[in-house]
């Protein structure tokens, strides 16, 4: 991945997604389509959207360009197979091992 890719291709569009869904979320806060944002009967919809509002003012999705290159390499030789990849049923059988054992 080069800057040009990192900067343009990841932290400037993720910057823009993220003023997106501010600007999404004021405009629901701003006429009064809150009734969606309480995920629980006792949650109160307009606190909700008003704390979705600011929290995502302060939300920042970008990340280093070095764990993407990473991620990448990883995806990569999983592609070559290099990886030695456990299959979704051995997980499955796993975790039920696992949940068997706590019980």
């Amino acid at each position: 991945m080069n800057l040009f890719d990192y900067y343009i291709g990841h932290c400037w569009m993720t910057g823009w997604q993220s003023i997106n869904h501010s600007f999404r979320n004021w405009a629901d806060l701003m006429t009064g389509n809150w009734k969606d944002y309480g995920l629980m009967f006792y949650d109160d919809p307009y606190e909700s959207c008003y704390d979705c509002f600011w929290s995502y003012l302060g939300d920042d999705d970008t990340l280093p360009k070095e764990f993407l290159e990473h991620l990448q390499e990883i995806v990569d030789r999983i592609d070559r197979g290099e990886e030695k990849l456990i299959p979704l049923e051995n997980v499955k059988e796993l975790l039920g091992d696992l949940h068997d054992e706590t019980i």
